[in-house]
């Protein structure tokens, strides 16, 4: 299991290093640094999605994890090769995401989203049962120091704006706790609602 958790949080670290270099961003490691922190609130987690029976899904999806977008700064993501995992479109319709053994799911969390001023989006995801088999998922989730200031990086504000108020991680969390799962949980540190 530590095997694995060092490979992901490595290959998490290199994606978040050519999303820095695509966005002209130096030093490179701007957004890894916060991942590879000693502090880091990094965690890791396994979620177990057992079958549902046919009469539990009489009102149509049962949902196994309910609608949310991830608050660090990025998840990688890999399941059993079971259906499950679902964005939601910004028309407002779900759309499965076919599983793959074999290929890991990226999700930008809320913190980048805050770092790049939402160049990067953090995409609204959930999970619904599936009837017949049980769906397996593994996911880090690099995040950064509780004490780390979030804000947008000053090379990615058009025009000097901001769309976010610097908060730390730790405030950040603090709100997260008060909120339901399906709200915006970044609405609280939007410049708009600040003002």
């Amino acid at each position: 299991m530590n095997d694995y958790v060092s490979f992901v949080k490595k290959m998490a670290c290199e994606i978040l290093e050519m999303l820095a270099e695509g966005l002209k961003i130096q030093p490179r490691n701007t957004f890894n640094k916060l991942v590879m922190n000693e502090e880091s609130d990094s965690i890791f987690r396994l979620n177990h999605y057992p079958p549902c029976l046919d009469d539990q899904f009489k009102g149509g999806n049962l949902i196994g994890f309910g609608e949310h977008t991830d608050p660090q700064i990025i998840s990688v993501l890999r399941s059993n090769n079971t259906f499950g995992l679902q964005i939601l479109l910004k028309d407002g319709n779900w759309v499965s995401i076919p599983p793959d053994q074999t290929s890991f799911f990226i999700n930008v969390g809320d913190s980048l989203q805050v770092m790049t001023n939402g160049m990067f989006k953090s995409v609204r995801h959930r999970v619904v049962a599936n009837k017949s088999k049980s769906r397996l998922s593994m996911i880090y989730f690099g995040g950064q120091p509780l004490c780390k200031k979030i804000a947008p990086l000053p090379s990615l504000m058009k025009g000097g704006d901001s769309v976010y108020q610097e908060f730390t991680w730790f405030e950040y969390k603090k709100s997260a706790y008060r909120s339901r799962l399906a709200e915006n949980r970044l609405g609280e540190f939007e410049k708009i609602a600040a003002s």
